[in-house]
């Protein structure tokens, strides 16, 4: 054994050194379909405006450390009910992890759980915090399993469970009495997290149930919105609950670029909208048309994605690959996801290439 590896076997713990890293496949010469991004940039008058914003910005000085204007731009364009604030990070990847690490006891292992399949993130950052993870499997049809949930509530007593709505990878919306059921049972033992990434292409949210549920945090990123590159998530909630997570939030986690573009999207946000309703115009008729095609199965997405089930799923991903189209094989996420794919919603030209190559491979 070299020296690195003693050094590695000796510091890193086991568990991480038995896992990979987060996979993000080169996408260069391709048409990148597996990532849930907006295909559509803002205006090219637009752009220009907003390269002058981001030449004006102070980058020898830390972001504010309130971050109140952004604050304030995200309460009052994005629907956080009237005396709610919100938490910021870099992304809802860092928002979770906060969460998770907030709730990781040193003298007991806390539990986060989540129906399964779900986000990677969930699982991974209670990994990375010390506490344990409990996937409770959805239904064939992927709708939540209410019983199923209020049973591994009572028997694990999480203090952490995430709700999807939609839920990736899967697209569909759950439930919204199963889901009340779910928050309802954690009562003031545990905290239920609607992660709503897709809420622009489902346009149904928690958030206006806030201050019906103490209990209740709702999450959401710009990502999905148009802005994957900048790297913003949110989440608000209660604001003894939020103040928790506040202190183990890193100082200066968002930095005054991301700042900028944020607020100046949120300025146009009308733009962003138009956005997200041509891609639920094309999540329709893509879906319509993959339905006909021979031995495919599609499910209903809110989101904007599609995941269907093919008749093999590794051979349809390697065509797609030869043809330059990435896709998201699911095959091996979860037992349920025996032969799926998941698509993004693209423009209508990528979308129709899409279709393309895929009557070919199948």
């Amino acid at each position: 054994m070299s020296a690195i590896d003693k050094l590695i076997e000796n510091t890193i713990r086991a568990d991480v050194r038995a896992i990979g890293s987060y996979h993000v496949p080169d996408a260069s010469g391709y048409i990148k379909l597996d990532a849930m991004e907006n295909p559509y940039e803002l205006p090219e008058s637009l752009r220009r405006e907003l390269g002058a914003r981001l030449a004006d910005a102070a980058l020898n000085r830390y972001p504010v450390a309130s971050y109140r204007t952004i604050k304030n731009k995200i309460c009052a364009k994005l629907g956080v009910p009237a005396g709610y604030d919100v938490l910021l990070g870099n992304g809802s990847d860092e928002l979770i992890a906060i969460m998770a690490t907030a709730i990781a006891r040193q003298d007991k292992r806390a539990v986060v759980m989540a129906p399964v399949p779900a986000f990677v993130m969930f699982s991974r950052s209670a990994q990375f915090a010390g506490a344990d993870f409990v996937g409770v499997p959805v239904k064939a049809d992927f709708s939540l399993d209410r019983e199923a949930m209020l049973a591994a509530i009572e028997q694990h007593q999480p203090s952490l469970v995430f709700l999807a709505y939609p839920n990736n990878p899967t697209g569909n919306l759950f439930d919204a009495a199963d889901m009340e059921a779910v928050i309802r049972a954690l009562g003031d033992s545990g905290i239920a997290v609607v992660d709503e990434a897709y809420q622009p292409f489902a346009q149904k949210s928690f958030m206006g149930r806030l201050p019906d549920f103490p209990n209740l945090v709702v999450m959401r990123t710009l990502s999905k919105l148009g802005l994957a590159g900048i790297r913003l998530g949110y989440l608000s909630g209660n604001a003894e609950l939020l103040a928790e997570f506040e202190k183990v939030r890193p100082p200066y986690n968002v930095n005054v670029l991301t700042q900028v573009a944020a607020e100046f999207a949120l300025d146009h946000l009308e733009i962003l909208d138009r956005q997200a309703e041509s891609i639920n115009a094309e999540r329709s008729r893509l879906a319509s048309e993959l339905a006909a095609l021979p031995g495919v199965e599609v499910f209903p997405s809110a989101a904007n994605f599609i995941s269907l089930r093919v008749p093999d799923a590794d051979a349809v991903c390697a065509r797609l690959h030869a043809e330059k189209v990435l896709i998201k094989n699911l095959s091996k996420m979860h037992k349920l996801l025996t032969n799926c794919i998941r698509v993004t919603v693209s423009t209508p030209e990528e979308n129709t290439q899409f279709l393309t190559a895929l009557k070919a491979s199948l």
